[in-house]
């Protein structure tokens, strides 16, 4: 993916560079339009209770880690009620199990370097899994949290929120393996293998990526599966596992954002330790001067980008926003990844902006 960005880099270099590079928050805007009618975007905002926007609102599309919040409200729930103790000491050792290098684009080394940079740790509270889960979209992390909680534990939670048309969510890492295991299984080449995949049932798809997680307890995967992991990943396989991620309609998410926003729906325990973990951004001084709250989470793969958030500003403006896009180019994750933040910051700051957005996207309501 690096060399891909750098080539396009290449390709726009001189003076296109720059306003290819520069930020424009209304390319979100241009992007929803363009992708509007092959249902391969979606963006539904609610602004102080109204319906801002709403374009495909209802098409279920890939989640990548904005999943990863449902797993972030269970860890919360069960912390509430006892069940699971955010203290408790993990070895990092454990978590390598989950960890398969250059799958996650850095992200689970970026979170080891972040917890051992004072000094040289080989254990860390759970607490700080579940941090590093959002704030540095470990997958590794991910997983740990899934075989701690529980699978159906964290499914179970889609009902109670109810979020009744997200689609069942399964390990991450291990969904990696499932290539591998068909080829050494059935003795087939990577391409007879591929295509086994691509007319597997999705039921089937995810009790594979469930088992091989589950052996993950007795039997961890060696340095050298893992190496056949990373030998394995050309695109038609990162194609593949990025169409059978979990995916919702940005509905279901929209209305979750709307429940975590009231400080209401969970109780005062739940937030206790669900906040620390989703508002990541209120650890900047400068957000604690203009927000009473605020939490995000997003998510990319090769093809994806995805984000939910929810606000609220010292003035009591409350904000919901769910951003789901699939099918997308390299130019245009690029475009994505330099204009997001910009966009969400500009919708929450500016009133002609928050206006313009609205009637920008008038039509496609």
């Amino acid at each position: 993916m690096i060399l891909w960005i750098l080539a396009a880099i290449v390709v726009f270099a001189g003076g296109g560079i720059w306003l290819f590079l520069r930020e424009d928050p209304d390319y979100i805007v241009k992007l929803i339009k363009e992708n509007a009618p092959s249902k391969k975007g979606a963006l539904t905002i609610n602004y102080n209770n109204e319906s801002w926007v709403k374009v495909n609102e209802n098409e279920p599309l890939p989640l990548a880690s904005t999943m990863k919040i449902i797993i972030a409200i269970e860890y919360a729930q069960q912390a509430a009620k006892g069940e699971i103790d955010p203290q408790q000491k993990v070895r990092l050792s454990e978590l390598a199990n989950y960890y398969v290098p250059k799958t996650d684009g850095g992200a689970h080394e970026a979170w080891l370097k972040s917890v051992t940079k004072a000094k040289e740790e080989d254990e860390v509270p759970l607490s700080e899994i579940a941090n590093g889960m959002i704030a540095y979209s470990s997958n590794a992390n991910t997983d740990y949290l899934i075989k701690v909680l529980g699978i159906e534990n964290i499914n179970n939670l889609l009902h109670e929120i109810g979020a009744t048309n997200h689609e069942p969510i399964y390990p991450v890492v291990s969904s990696l393996f499932i290539p591998v295991q068909l080829t050494a299984e059935e003795q087939l080449s990577c391409e007879e293998a591929l295509e086994v995949l691509k007319k597997m049932d999705i039921t089937e798809y995810r009790l594979r990526a469930l088992k091989i997680h589950q052996n993950w307890l007795e039997n961890p995967p060696t340095t050298e599966e893992k190496e056949q992991i990373i030998k394995s990943l050309n695109m038609d396989y990162q194609r593949l596992w990025s169409d059978q991620l979990p995916r919702a309609a940005a509905q279901d998410y929209l209305a979750l954002m709307k429940k975590i926003n009231s400080k209401t729906f969970f109780d005062k325990e739940v937030h206790h330790y669900l906040d620390p973990v989703l508002e990541q951004v209120m650890k900047n001084p400068k957000n604690r001067e203009w927000l009473e709250h605020a939490g995000q989470k997003g998510g990319s793969t090769a093809f994806v980008f995805t984000i939910s958030m929810y606000a609220k500003d010292v003035d009591g403006n409350q904000t919901e926003l769910v951003f789901l896009a699939d099918d997308l180019n390299m130019l245009q994750q690029i475009k994505l990844r330099r204009n997001m933040n910009g966009f969400q910051l500009k919708f929450l700051r500016d009133d002609k902006f928050r206006l313009k957005v609205k009637q920008s996207l008038a039509e496609r309501n």
